[in-house]
């Protein structure tokens, strides 16, 4: 055939497994090793042929510390030997190569002198394989890992059309994404590309170096810079053999961290399982190789099709359970407009300050941190305007809502109508900008094109640009002559809050016309 061969033993010597191809193309999957972790090798030692009469490839090797082998024994194969009966050439074994894996992270490998069959079959593996493990369990002890929050590689690709600022700054906001979820990134990995690849968004190679940098990094989590479909999920836990999310699985998670109320746990859940539906199918050991096709039917499926029932039952109740919400927010609304008070939402990205905002305007406590998405649960407070010559005291109410994000998932959208709605009807906006942010001009216009799709076009609005004791002069120079009409304040520093509360009634006076 002219091809190479790889075997593959468990530690009793028996065969598992063979394969036509090199030990790249015939690489055990990691989730279908008996034993994966970084203190402890497969118990999988792999015999592979060479017929080019070279020492193991970079490939190979990549191969060996993907499945994590116990040793990987190459056989150069000269071409040259006797003829069996019936015509078939039998090659001779002229060196042998031996490689096994280290546990310092900058050389993962090591390779030994080419050596003869005999004194390679002599060899005691089982000891080498036993102390090696020794090795990996000591390096395991010293750098204990925090089980309680996860360990990311955050996974960017740049295709054609997409700007190199603007794909920066967004692995920027994915690293903040993880953070505010409770993660830790370990490293950033790029790669550019015409289009997605169809079965793993990335090419072949990166999926390898993936799987390596997470395995060198003891990282448990890889998360992708854009939206993975259920197919491309599931290759890449596949061939990773880690978790595998994407951008719109960490803001659900922050959203069920961050819910506090009923109303948001609500919306959450809803959210949660309208975007967890479609990739039932291989959640889970119990359910990781059902489809639909010969062989796949019978019981397996029943438990699918059973999960699938069980929650779009859940989908269906809890959407109505957003509708009562929007029917029951809707009578307050009214209510509100009956007595005559007008309203204001703060609407603005995540982590521009509305919270902040709203607390030193009504005196608040809303929480407030540094983090995407610290707040979820929309508040409302009256703020008492001053009484000037002109006009007396004046009352409204100010909503703080969501933060808004760039490509926010069409499921939370759905999900959070009924808080969404708080935008649409009220009487005025104010629109937070955090100015101190590299990408304040892109914010804008990611929040102006959500307030621009919704069903109802808000009201007038005020641009009100937070933050700015934390701006070169010559930025805030910029902001005031794109936008001479916004309004200039540092919510922390107390900076600008008169002449905010004057454009507020200006604003409101404005929209009651």
């Amino acid at each position: 055939m002219g091809q190479p061969l790889s075997v593959y033993l468990n530690r009793r010597g028996q065969v598992i497994r063979v394969g036509v191809g090199t030990p790249r193309q015939t690489q055990i999957p990691p989730l279908e090793l008996p034993r994966y972790g970084a203190e402890r090798l497969c118990g999988i030692r792999c015999i592979t042929t060479d017929l080019k009469g070279e020492a193991p490839s970079s490939a190979t090797l990549t191969a060996m510390v993907l499945q994590r082998l116990d040793v990987l024994v190459s056989l150069n194969i000269t071409g040259q030997g006797f003829t069996r009966r019936g015509g078939t050439a039998t090659g001779y074994v002229e060196t042998t190569y031996v490689a096994h894996l280290l546990s310092q992270p900058d050389t993962p490998w090591q390779v030994l002198p080419p050596q003869s069959l005999e004194v390679v079959a002599e060899q005691d593996f089982l000891d080498l394989v036993e102390g090696l493990e020794e090795e990996f369990r000591q390096d395991v002890v010293g750098n204990v890992v925090d089980l309680d929050h996860d360990r990311v590689i955050v996974v960017g690709l740049k295709t054609q059309g997409r700007r190199d600022l603007q794909f920066e700054q967004g692995l920027t906001e994915v690293r903040r994404l993880v953070e505010s979820a409770g993660g830790e990134v370990l490293d950033t990995l790029r790669q550019n590309r015409d289009r997605p690849h169809p079965q793993t968004v990335v090419g072949e190679g990166k999926v390898e170096e993936i799987a390596l940098a997470a395995q060198t990094l003891g990282a448990n989590l890889i998360v992708f810079d854009r939206d993975l479909s259920p197919a491309q999920g599931r290759n890449l836990e596949r061939q990773i053999g880690l978790r595998v999310v994407d951008r719109t699985q960490v803001i659900l998670d922050i959203f069920a961290q961050r819910a506090q109320s009923g109303a948001g746990k609500l919306q959450v859940e809803l959210a949660q399982l309208q975007y967890c539906m479609p990739r039932l199918t291989g959640q889970g050991q119990a359910m990781s190789r059902l489809g639909g096709g010969i062989g796949t039917r019978g019981p397996g499926e029943t438990q699918l099709e059973t999960e699938r029932r069980t929650i779009q039952q859940r989908i269906s109740r809890l959407q109505r359970e957003v509708s009562q919400l929007q029917a029951h927010r809707a009578r307050l609304r009214h209510q509100r407009q009956h007595q005559d008070v007008p309203s204001v939402a703060l609407v603005g990205y995540t982590n521009a300050g509305k919270s902040t905002l709203l607390n030193v305007l009504t005196s608040a406590e809303v929480y407030v941190a540094d983090q995407l998405f610290a707040t979820l649960d929309p508040t409302t407070r009256r703020l008492v305007l001053p009484q000037t010559e002109a006009t007396p005291p004046k009352a409204l109410l100010v909503t703080d809502t969501v933060g808004f994000i760039h490509e926010l998932p069409p499921s939370l959208v759905d999900a959070f109508r009924a808080t969404l709605e708080e935008v649409t009807e009220s009487d005025a906006l104010l629109h937070v900008v955090d100015l101190s942010h590299d990408a304040w001009k892109t914010q804008i216009e990611a929040v102006n094109k959500i307030l621009g799709e919704m069903s109802m076009p808000p009201g007038p609005s005020l641009l009100v640009f937070n933050k700015v004791d934390q701006v070169p002069s010559e930025v805030l120079a910029t902001a005031q002559e794109h936008y001479p009409q916004a309004v200039f304040v540092s919510a922390t520093d107390r900076l600008g809050l008169t002449t905010l509360r004057q454009r507020i009634e200006q604003l409101v006076t404005y929209a009651q016309l």
